[in-house]
């Protein structure tokens, strides 16, 4: 199958541009990159020329999320791959391409859930380094979804997208593409409704968290959890929320998997304990705002 390189880069819908743009570039500690023309808004947290878009509209929450594949061969193993299994792979415009900086581009919507996934394998290289405000935001970590079926959500992962499940916790489950070492770069918790969970980004040591947390307070931030330390994946982890009341993460430390001989995923005890050992205890508000923008319209039928 396909390989990856890693998490590209997350969409999200925002009711209000300017206002999402100061707090991702002043609050995250994003670098703004541009907006463009329309609207739309590009960050980094690298030397790509964007980990995360933000798009202009009255709903807020998830519009797409993409992954970088190892290179031009790998992806279109992967195109090839969905056409056979009848994904419907359509290809990004010309035009669109140049707004994204980004070469050859497609797109499939999973199934389940109605999210739309994007794949590439080259996007701009920006000449200089991503330098950090404040918190040293090492790469954009995952995207997790809240989830309705979680069982087949899994399946089209595994069986469709070369996705290695790292642990089970109850129905939920965390995942990584292949042959991505980190923990986990997508998950999926059980749901009554399809959206938005959080999207991390991973910190380069303990003190990001700490300084974060009095940040966030003395800004007058909303917090969601933590601090604390999640045992699936052994990070410390900080979540608050953004203007729209979407959830973000910051998260410290990570397992890593080597891409032959790792173990197998875990059946984690479906405890509280499990997900801080600290014994912290979420807000109301964590994790639950952020509708996707479904596109199973353009699924074939």
């Amino acid at each position: 199958m396909f390989r990856y390189k890693k998490i590209g880069y997350v969409a999200l819908n925002v009711s209000d541009v300017e206002k999402s743009t100061e707090f991702y570039d002043q609050m995250v500690g994003l670098q703004h990159v541009e907006t463009n023309e329309k609207g739309i808004s590009f960050f980094r947290c690298s030397n790509d020329h964007h980990n995360l878009i933000l798009y202009p509209s009255q709903e807020p929450g998830i519009k797409r999320v993409g992954f970088q594949l190892e290179n031009d061969k790998q992806l279109e193993l992967a195109y090839q791959e969905f056409v056979k299994n009848g994904l419907n792979p359509r290809e990004v415009s010309q035009e669109e391409q140049k707004e994204l900086k980004q070469g050859r581009t497609f797109r499939i919507v999973e199934p389940n859930t109605g999210l739309e996934l994007e794949f590439y394998s080259k996007m701009m290289h920006m000449i200089k380094n991503f330098v950090p405000k404040h918190t040293k935001i090492q790469r954009l970590g995952h995207v997790v979804l809240n989830t309705v079926d979680v069982d087949s959500t899994i399946k089209f992962f595994t069986e469709q997208l070369n996705f290695i499940v790292s642990d089970h916790l109850g129905e939920n489950a965390w995942l990584r593409c292949f042959p991505n070492p980190y923990h986990h770069s997508f998950a999926l918790i059980k749901n009554t409704e399809n959206k938005l969970h959080h999207v991390n980004f991973m910190v380069e040591d303990i003190d990001d968290i700490g300084i974060a947390r009095n940040r966030v307070l003395n800004s007058d931030v909303p917090i969601a959890f933590g601090p604390g330390r999640h045992e699936p994946s052994e990070s410390i982890f900080f979540y608050f929320l953004d203007p729209d009341g979407m959830t973000m993460e910051y998260s410290f430390g990570m397992e890593e998997f080597p891409e032959e001989n790792a173990r197998d995923a875990r059946l984690l005890e479906p405890s509280p304990w499990t997900l801080d050992r600290w014994g912290g205890k979420p807000s109301p508000e964590f994790a639950s705002k952020g509708k996707i923008e479904e596109k199973l319209s353009l699924i074939e039928k």
